[in-house]
């Protein structure tokens, strides 16, 4: 279906299929998949390492409540050029607003071909009330802890009735180990960090992910005053 980009169908862009077919073949460089979102409940498409660690971040950020990839064709003149790309990804967020993004490497950045590229598509997203990013990578020891978390996104994998005793048990900070300590009459370690684990996936209890994340780690609780 052609449209212009201010009339997007973003709900249908997002319970879509990507635009464009991946296939594997022998010595390719780019490592393509499928990551199961629990934003979605279906599975992402990705072609690369660092299109997955966005799509990563995305599934774990509460603000984000839709995820699509390869969404749609964007084509339109850049001058007396037609242009024609198609972004990496499209985040609908809960308040409404809806971000176009563009996953490149930082060593690309600087290539008069994608800068001109990046240009056109944020003016054309601009100019038509969608936001627009680019996006090369973030903190590794952040993502790190993303991507264990990753592991506990799955609501089914955890004792789920112990969630409400782990939040209600978090009324100030306290470690993951003293938390598990403290709850020891609810179950054992092996039961209750995968728990504090999914929450924190959730975001339903907060820690600083710029730490390596162990029974030290401060948790409290995801609501803001």
């Amino acid at each position: 279906m052609d449209t212009v980009l201010s009339r997007l169908p973003v709900t249908d862009v997002l319970r879509g299929l990507p635009v464009r077919e991946f296939r594997a073949w022998r010595g390719r460089r780019h490592y393509s998949g499928w990551y199961w979102s629990a934003t979605t409940g279906g599975h992402v498409v990705y072609e690369s390492r660092l299109e997955l660690a966005r799509i990563l971040l995305a599934d774990h950020d509460p603000d984000v409540v839709g995820i699509a990839a390869q969404p749609f064709v964007l084509e339109g003149f850049d001058g007396k050029r037609v242009r024609r790309h198609v972004p990496d990804l499209l985040l609908a967020r809960g308040d409404g607003r809806v971000v176009v993004v563009d996953v490149k490497s930082a060593a690309r950045l600087d290539d008069p071909d994608v800068v001109a590229q990046f240009a056109w598509t944020r003016r054309a997203c601009e100019r038509r009330g969608l936001g627009f990013e680019v996006w090369s990578g973030t903190d590794a020891v952040v993502l790190a802890n993303v991507r264990f978390l990753a592991g506990y996104r799955r609501p089914e994998t955890i004792a789920a009735d112990l969630a409400p005793v782990v939040l209600e048990a978090v009324a100030a900070p306290v470690s993951v180990g003293d938390l598990e300590r403290r709850l020891s009459g609810s179950g054992s370690s092996s039961v209750l960090r995968p728990v504090i684990l999914h929450l924190l996936w959730r975001s339903q209890l907060r820690a600083d992910l710029s730490r390596p994340l162990d029974g030290d780690t401060l948790v409290q609780s995801g609501v803001v005053a």
